[in-house]
């Protein structure tokens, strides 16, 4: 009879990928269980591309655990010929009555980021493709930029099994209420012994855990479209054209990357969304927002056609901070979740974060406990 694993994740989407390759480093036998597979569409960390950013105004804890992936990101070994990283430079457009750019200015330059602060005259000379409208200034990252989302997720899970981890096609129900937990059972009625949990299941985690998630993290709907330019117009991919973010218009782009299309995000939270039976068609309100926000800001995308769209969630703590904590009633079950939009580039420093609790190597992070979670959404982290 095959020994059961030390441990068993939930969830193989870039915190759970993540956590699977950093515990398996240290030794543990690990089992990587996703209902859909890795990089799935209905999963957070599918779709084509994510900016990977240090600047986080004062919240400091995210620029360190940024420029940490960032490393990681970039170092974590890739069989294919494809890149898992672009260095595209990442624009944060800003006024002049901006705290947030002040903040992420005085970060950048405390924590040593390569970065450089922006006039208006500057960014026109730099970026003429853009109108400015209100925007007086920006702090410019040259050596951050967009990871390929579905690609790198597949390719952390690759490398994780090829190091020893297990990965397992399943579905996993709700543990029932035993101290400690000893098995999962899966959706077909298989029972899947270890001797620790962790559900890193995203929007799912709501859906296992209602009582005690579901209050404290909040699933919207969120819409990202995809749009043509003139044939051999260079002004719109890199190093022409960065990746940005516009924090108080609550959208953001990424130039051309691979062929296909200028990305336009909204980053506004949307309606609320269930993964499984929430309908992933693109709304005409959204993308007329979209076309509205890209004329607004690229007048020369003005009417472009549109190449593709995708709607995916947030998974929205009540401040935007994560969620990774033990469960109060499992002893040896964690949650890891909460990513809320900008979790993605943060995968390996959450996986490391997961192995460090495991390991009783750190002290928690008070911002990512349960006991700091409330049910009001008042987003504090963009």
């Amino acid at each position: 009879m095959p020994r059961s694993p030390d441990v068993i994740v939930v969830g193989a989407g870039v915190f759970g990928a993540w956590t699977a390759y950093h515990l398996r480093r240290t030794g543990r036998s690990v089992t990587l269980v996703d209902a859909y597979g890795p990089g799935n569409p209905r999963g957070s960390s599918g779709g084509k591309s994510r900016i990977i950013r240090i600047g986080y105004g004062n919240n400091e804890i995210y620029s360190h655990s940024a420029v940490e992936s960032l490393k990681q990101w970039q170092t974590l070994p890739n069989e294919t010929p494809n890149p898992l990283f672009v260095k595209t430079g990442v624009l944060l457009f800003g006024r002049d009555n901006d705290p947030l750019i002040d903040a992420t200015t005085l970060t950048l330059k405390r924590l040593g980021v390569n970065s450089e602060f922006l006039t208006r005259q500057d960014l026109t000379t730099l970026f003429p493709q853009f109108r400015l409208g209100s925007v007086t200034r920006a702090v410019f990252e040259p050596e951050s930029g967009v990871i390929l989302a579905r690609r790198a997720v597949n390719t952390v899970v690759h490398e994780a099994m090829r190091c020893g981890v297990e990965y397992r096609l399943a579905a996993v129900r709700a543990p029932h209420n035993r101290k400690p937990l000893v098995a999962v059972t899966t959706t077909s009625s298989e029972l899947l012994p270890a001797e620790t949990f962790v559900f890193a299941c995203g929007p799912w985690l709501s859906k296992l855990f209602p009582n005690l998630i579901g209050p404290l993290i909040h699933t919207t709907r969120q819409e990202v479209f995809f749009f043509g330019y003139a044939p051999g117009d260079r002004r719109f991919v890199v190093p022409n054209m960065p990746a940005w973010v516009d924090f108080r218009d609550g959208v953001y782009g990424l130039p051309d990357i691979e062929g296909r299309g200028i990305k336009i995000g909204l980053d506004q939270h949307g309606p609320p969304f269930d993964p499984d039976s929430g309908q992933r068609l693109p709304s005409p309100v959204a993308l007329l927002t979209a076309r509205q926000a890209t004329s607004a800001r690229i007048p020369l995308l003005t009417n472009a056609e549109l190449l593709d769209a995708r709607v995916c969630q947030y998974s929205n703590t009540w401040s935007g901070d994560f969620l990774i904590d033990r469960h109060p009633d499992f002893e040896n079950l964690w949650l890891v979740g909460g990513g809320s939009g900008h979790g993605f580039k943060h995968g390996p420093s959450v996986g490391a974060y997961v192995v460090a609790m495991l390991d009783e190597t750190r002290l928690a992070e008070p911002r990512f406990t349960l006991a700091s979670k409330r049910t009001e959404p008042a987003r504090e982290v963009y």
